[in-house]
């Protein structure tokens, strides 16, 4: 497993994130609809990829299967491939944004409750929520600092 930051984002790597985002969303947020999944996929996220401050992919065989964006000590985006989920892959990423970005704040949906359990069992905990999502959708937040 390759870990790598990028500053150079050309469409073929966008493409290939926009292809992890999918499979992980569809695997853990089953409360978007599909309108939802394709309006943020089409046009919310590939800005998103190119304008994060600190782009970090994990890469097995040449292929990114998981990736994080991280702005000002706060995680603002991590996931990973549903195929390479439990192999520590994104414990990996995000014990590297803590050492090396000094992450200690992310926000989380109410509704995705393995991504709580798995920020809480790496040492964060919710401190405020939102009944809205950051794009104003009814889709409650969970605001969460490390200890």
């Amino acid at each position: 497993m390759e870990v790598l930051e990028l500053a150079e984002r050309q469409k073929p790597l966008i493409d290939s994130l926009l292809e992890v985002w999918e499979k992980s969303v569809r695997e853990t947020h089953l409360f978007l609809p599909e309108n939802e999944i394709i309006n943020i996929k089409q046009n919310f996220l590939p800005n998103a990829l190119k304008n994060i401050s600190h782009l970090i992919i994990a890469k097995n065989e040449n292929k990114p299967v998981a990736f994080m964006g991280i702005d000002d000590k706060k995680l603002e985006m991590l996931f990973v491939s549903p195929e390479k989920r439990g192999c520590g892959i994104g414990k990996m990423l995000l014990t590297y944004g803590i050492k090396t970005y000094s992450v200690n704040e992310l926000t989380v949906n109410e509704q995705n409750p393995q991504a709580i359990g798995f920020y809480e069992h790496l040492g964060f905990e919710v401190y405020k929520k939102s009944e809205l999502d950051e794009q104003g959708n009814p889709y409650p937040i969970l605001y969460m600092k490390l200890k």
